[in-house]
Parts: structure tokens; sequence; C-alpha cells
């Protein structure tokens, strides 16, 4: 775009005057990144429609733009930038890719502001030189290979910006600038690990140790500031930097094994507050400080952790051939019902693993299934929060353990089984269905235990018309439920669980029956509350027998009269003759005019009750009211 174009627009518009750079910039033949458009290349500048010819890769060619809208969203690149060498000469940029990847990310640096460029937006021109899937593997490469690029200033946070450095340092010398500058210990245990990793060369860093170790043993030492599992990270790292400097580092003070010996109340919290990568070190140290228990510690360890701690140990002792302590630990505990859900979950995922087969096949059975459900159900109770429970999506994920378990079983046990998955409060209603199907094509006269959960009279109906007083009275009893007789409830069995053996422990099988009963009471009122539509009976005739009307009937044979108030479904209180319309009485009468006649059943008898009169209940209570 020449200047006397530029004056042109200038003059149509006076707001473009501050962009004169800007727009002088956008020449033809120059390349360019719109923010929406992408890449591209301005071919011309067409003069008489005022617009800018611009061929964009990924969208339209020669797409008109008017260059008032180019304006601050629309980069022209300058001639030595990556992006415009890459498509001069493609196969320079394209050795540079596969041979050095360091200098391509300092040829995007140079060309950011400032010689700074966040991960988004380096990652936004390494779209530009290749294809997504290839170009996230290669960032992640070569951001492992920054790390140590003297040039190249690595931020500590994903957010910061990677940054051009005016004069090169090397990582160590980086690390150890950060380490004397923070005051955190835990921090500087953090770098002094960092500090190891990277050097490659050992001798490297001599001339850091002396006050690296000192500083690192000061902080272990000073246990107000670091908790144990900080602690222990903290000598593990420093006896690292150390092992080629000292003869000896299992002696320096204080030791690794000291710390165990200190927490041994609670091993496995110490454990799992290490990074999860130290776990086999952990492991393995636990057999150097209790070398005649360490299987009945690693056992403990197993029995009490979660996760990939959990995992850990167990790999250890299959990789120390244990594998029959496991097996009668497994054993014990489902006998117990104090099997917890990582061990069911890692028996669930390695019970196709050739590695781990003769181990889990024998406790695929229904004892397993049972043990997964009260698990899973324990878990939710635990958990207040809508947080996924890792072991509910395993059942539900693997569609041939229900199955395969289920080939196991005799249609009784089936049936508890079924019974139990419905009173689960771990899985969703739609997941807990999906299960259920999984039984019925086994068993498929679980469907009438099915039916008989989800049917009644009711079955079919959208809604159900409540009194406010029959509604309040429902909700206060749920809410009483939740907040307080289940919270007991849950607190019993775990008071109960503390006990040990289940399998004699008459406190927690009470606790589970009455657990059962509080979430079958829960999910009524959770579907009766939901179905309610609170009404005040003001809608109803003097014409029709509906709900809120009040009927008087007299029988055919002996002249006796009766008057009903038929109200909502739950208001029935047939001492002061008042029905709900659900009942089989309140049914047969729905619908009815004066002078009808309606039979109804009574003791196994067929009794004729003509209608007599119908009047509305609203009315009548206005009455008493005004009375």
């Amino acid at each position: 775009m020449n200047d006397r174009a530029i004056e042109d627009l200038i003059k149509g518009d006076a707001k473009l005057a501050g962009a004169r750079k800007e727009l002088s910039s956008m020449k033809s033949g120059s390349y360019c990144v719109h923010r929406s458009w992408g890449f591209g290349q301005i071919i011309e500048y067409d003069a008489a429609q005022k617009r800018l010819i611009i061929d964009f890769e990924k969208g339209k060619k020669r797409h008109p733009m008017d260059p008032a809208f180019c304006v601050g969203k629309l980069e022209v690149l300058p001639e030595n930038h990556i992006l415009v060498k890459a498509r001069k000469e493609p196969d320079v940029v394209a050795e540079m890719l596969k041979k050095k990847p360091i200098d391509i990310v300092i040829a995007i640096l140079e060309g950011c502001e400032g010689g700074k460029a966040t991960t988004i937006e380096i990652e936004r021109q390494l779209s530009y030189l290749m294809d997504e899937t290839k170009a996230r593997k290669w960032w992640t490469a070569t951001k492992k290979l920054l790390i140590k690029e003297p040039r190249v200033g690595v931020p500590a946070k994903k957010t910061d910006p990677f940054e051009l450095r005016d004069e090169p340092i090397t990582a160590e010398e980086e690390i150890m600038e950060e380490f004397y500058a923070t005051q955190q210990s835990k921090q500087k245990i953090l770098l002094a690990e960092r500090l190891f990793d990277l050097s490659n060369d050992k001798a490297e860093l001599k001339k850091y140790l002396p006050d690296v170790l000192k500083t690192l043993t000061d902080a272990i030492i000073e246990t107000r500031v670091l908790n144990r599992a900080e602690r222990l990270h903290g000598v593990w790292v420093r006896n690292d930097l150390a092992r080629d400097t000292q003869a000896d580092v299992e002696s320096l003070a204080p030791t690794s094994a000291s710390i165990i010996r200190e927490s041994e109340e609670d091993l496995v919290g110490l454990a799992q507050g290490l990074p999860t990568n130290y776990y086999p070190r952990f492991l393995d140290l636990l057999t150097r400080v209790y070398p005649d228990k360490w299987e009945d510690v690693i056992i403990m360890v197993i029995r009490h952790s979660d996760g990939k701690l959990c995992n850990e140990a167990i790999q250890f002792m299959v990789e120390r051939e244990r594998q029959e302590l496991l097996a009668k630990s497994f054993d014990r505990w489902l006998n117990d019902q104090t099997i917890r859900g990582p061990i069911l979950l890692w028996l669930l995922k390695n019970r196709n693993s050739r590695r781990y087969a003769k181990l889990v096949e024998p406790f695929i059975n229904p004892r397993l299934l049972k043990a997964i459900f009260f698990a899973i159900d324990f878990e939710s109770l635990q958990n207040a929060s809508a947080r996924r429970i890792p072991l509910a999506d395993a059942i539900t994920d693997d569609d041939k353990i229900i199955p395969d378990i289920l080939s196991l079983c005799t249609e009784e046990t089936a049936r508890d089984l079924a019974q139990t998955l419905m009173l689960n409060q771990g899985f969703e209603d739609l997941t807990k269905k999906s299960l259920l199907v999984r039984f019925i094509r086994v068993f498929p006269s679980i469907q009438s235990l099915i039916a008989v959960r989800d049917t009644s009279e009711d079955k079919g109906d959208d809604y159900l018309l409540v009194s406010q007083s029959s509604y309040s009275e429902r909700k206060d009893e749920y809410e009483v439920l939740v907040s307080k007789k289940i919270p007991e409830n849950k607190k019993a069995i775990e008071v109960a669980r503390e006990h040990g053996d289940l399998r004699e422990n008459a406190e927690y099988k009470m606790a589970r029956e009455d657990q059962q009963t509080l979430m079958a009471r829960k999910a009524q009122l959770e579907q009766d509350l939901n179905k309610a539509r609170v009404t005040d009976f003001s809608d109803a005739t003097s014409d029709t027998i509906t709900v809120g009307t009040i009927v008087e009937l007299k029988e055919g044979s002996s002249g006796k009269t009766q008057r009903y108030s038929i109200l909502g479904a739950w208001d029935g209180d047939p001492d002061n003759g008042i029905i709900s319309y659900k009942t089989p009485l309140g049914k047969s009468l729905m619908g009815g005019k004066v002078g009808q006649t309606v039979d109804v059943e009574v003791d196994g008898a067929k009794e004729h009750w003509t209608i007599q009169k119908i009047s509305r209940w609203v009315d009548q209570k206005k009455k008493k009211t005004k009375s």
C-alpha cells in the first residue's frame, strides 16, 4: 500500500492517522497473520475498492479486506521471520525442525516483542510450520531440550513466557540463582532436585555442593517448616547430590531410616506425601529399616493406601515373589468385609493381565462383586462432593465382569446382588439401570424384582397432587433424613468398621441394615417430592368429583350414608372422612356426577353407592374459618 493510498484512507477516516506505520507495512507480497483468518500473503491493494486482497492458507483465496479493519488484527511479518523463511526456504526450515529444534524456538522468540512468548503464542506459530499432531509432539520433546539451553529462559509457571536471554546462562547457574534467592525450604529441595537431574557431568556440581548440602541439611532438621514427607524427600535429594563426594551418604544425619522410625504410626501418610516417583524408593527403604518384618509392613501399606501407592506396593511384592502372601491377605480382607476400594480397583484392572492372572483369577467371584458394591456405597457416603468414584467407573466400563461373575452365581445370590446395587448411592440412576440390564441378561427373573421397585399403582403418572401441609411434612422428613439420620448412620458404620472382623460384628450389620432402610426411604422421598405438585384445591368444581371435592354417598340396600373429602395423594385420614384420590375408593369416585352409582368392594363384597351431593372442600374450609 503506497503513501497516496494511505493518505486517501486517512482522509476518509481521521482515526487511521495513528496507524500510518502499520498501514505502510501492508505491502503486496508481504506475509501476514490475521487473528481470525490465520496465515496468509497480501497479493495486492485494490485502490478502486479500497481493499487489501489476501490469500489465506487455510481460508479464502483473494479475500478482500478493508485496511481499517486490519489495523490491530493483521500482523505483517518481517522478511527474516521464521514463518516467512519457511515459505521461501521450506527445505532449510524442515531441516532445522528435524535437527535444530532449539534454533526454531530462538527464531520464534526473536520475532516476538521483547524476545518473549508464552507457550500458547509459540504453539500458534508452530501450527503454521507443521500439522497440529506433529507440532504437539515436536513441542513436547523440544521443551525438554530447552531446560538445558543457556540462551533461553524457561518459565517456572505455564502462564509465564519463554524468554530469549541477552547473555547465555547455564541451567545449573539459573537454578543456583533461584536456590540462593528463595527462603522457602521446600522450594530449595525442589531446586536441588532439578540441579541433580540436569547435571550430566556431576563434577560440575562440586563448586556448589558444600553450600547446597549444608543448606539442605539445615532445612531438613528444621521440622517446624517441613513435614516428615518433605524432610524424607529432602534427605534423598541431599544424598543423591552427595553420593559422588561422600563415602557413606546413609550416615549423613538426619538419615532416611531415622525419619521412617519417627513416622511408624503413619507410614502410609508419610508415603503419600512424597512425590509419586519416590514410591519404589520408599518401599525399598522399608525392607532395610524392617529387615525381619518388611513383608507385614508393606501388606499394611497396601491395606491402607490409595491409588498409585497401593498399586506400587502390590507390584513391589509381586516382583519379590510374595504372591502367596498377597493372596492370603486379599482373601482374609474379603472374608472380613474390610477390603478397600483401591485394592478392588487393582483386582478389576488386572484381571486380564498375563502378569497377574494367577493372583487375580481366584478372586473373580460373587464375593468380589458384593465387596465392590459395598466399597462404592461406602465411598459415596464419605464423599460429600460430586467427585467421581474410580471403582464405580471401572465396574461400569468393564462390560464383562458382571456377566462373568453372575455365571458363577445361583439365582438367589444374583437377586441379592441386584438388590444391593439398587440401593447403592454411588451410581447415577441411568448407570444403575444399565448395570441391572447386565443382571437381567443372565437371570431374566430379576426383571420382576426391578418392576416391583419401579411400580405401584402410581406408575406412569407424571405428577402427584398434594396439599401444602403434606408437602411440607414430607420435605421436613427428607431434610431430617439427609442432615441428621444418614450422617449419624455413616458415623455408626465407621465406628463399627473399626471393631475389625465384620462377619461377627453385630453393630456393623445393624448399621448397614439401617443404612439400607434410610437410603431406600431417601430415594422414595426424592421420587415423591420430584413428582409432587402443590395445590390449594381451588380448581375443584361442584359438578364433577375431582381432587378437592366433598362427596356424599348413599348405599342402595341399607340406605346408610357416608361423606368423604377427596384430597391430595398424601392427605388420607379415614377416621376424619378424608381419603386420597390415589386410593381405590378415591379412584372409583373420580369423575362421578350426582345421581351416578359406583361399585365399591368392602370386605370382599360389592356395595353400590349413589352420589347424592358434590361440593367444594375449599368452600367448606372458608365457612369453618369464618365461624
